[in-house]
């Protein structure tokens, strides 16, 4: 998949262009958009999902999907732990790379996001009577971080392409849950999260090329095979990002 950072970036400023467009200006409507009670959300009535089935490299399976239905309150945790868990990985980088003006700029947005995500799917744990429970972390993340190269700055170029994979990930079993779970709000839910995550992983791809000495075609290609071999392969822990159920 070649990359080229200025289309990246103009598709960017396109996609906001368009959220703002589409939403109302009325101060109800705005607040509607950040609220953590997801009653409040409005979903979109169609979310172009071509460009993230295009850069990954494997579907979700139907062994997954099987899995994930038959086991929803794990399924709906680690979503929670993986939305805390990316906020708390931005907070580490916004302290560790502070000259890039757009990167500083980029994670606060992303740390906000993350977290309100983080409390709505805490609402929803909260409306279903569903305890927390521990939950080991599974391989996906920790099996794409130890192909990260050591030296600057192609570790934090690597850090977020392998943040572009994950966001992509997230946001195709986002769309595969919500065509098939029989709980109608939480498919809406799901539904609704389309639309921010659907533009997470070009934000990271552009912050990458932004920060690399040289193109980053090849590093991509690499951790697109890296990232399809852990989605394809048998694994014995159902996770959010696990891979086919053992």
């Amino acid at each position: 998949m070649t990359i080229n950072t200025q289309n990246l970036a103009a598709l960017i400023e396109e996609n906001h262009h368009e959220d703002s467009t589409q939403e109302d200006s009325t101060q109800e409507d705005s607040t509607q958009e950040d609220s953590v009670d997801i009653a409040q959300l409005r979903t979109p009535l169609k979310v172009d999902l071509s460009p993230i089935y295009e850069f990954l490299g494997a579907r979700t399976t139907q062994a997954w999907v099987n899995a994930a239905i038959a086991d929803l309150p794990l399924i709906i945790q680690d979503h929670a732990n993986c939305e805390k868990k990316a906020a708390g990985t931005a907070m580490n980088l916004i302290f560790r790379y502070e000259f890039s003006y757009d990167l500083q700029r980029k994670l606060a947005q992303l740390i906000r996001e993350e977290m309100l995500h983080y409390e709505q799917v805490l609402g929803i744990m909260n409306e279903r009577g569903q305890a927390w429970k521990y939950l080991s972390a599974g391989r996906y993340a920790k099996g794409m971080l130890k192909h990260k190269r050591t030296y600057e700055p192609a570790a934090m170029v690597d850090v977020l392409i392998i943040g572009a994979f994950i966001e992509a990930r997230s946001c195709e079993r986002f769309a595969v849950l919500a065509e098939v779970i029989n709980d109608e709000r939480l498919a809406k839910y799901y539904r609704y999260l389309l639309k921010s995550e659907s533009r997470h992983f070009e934000d990271y791809l552009a912050l990458a090329q932004s920060l690399a000495e040289d193109n980053i075609d090849e590093r991509v290609a690499f951790f697109k095979e890296v990232e399809a071999e852990l989605i394809s392969s048998p694994d014995t822990e159902l996770r959010f990002h696990s891979g086919n159920p053992a």
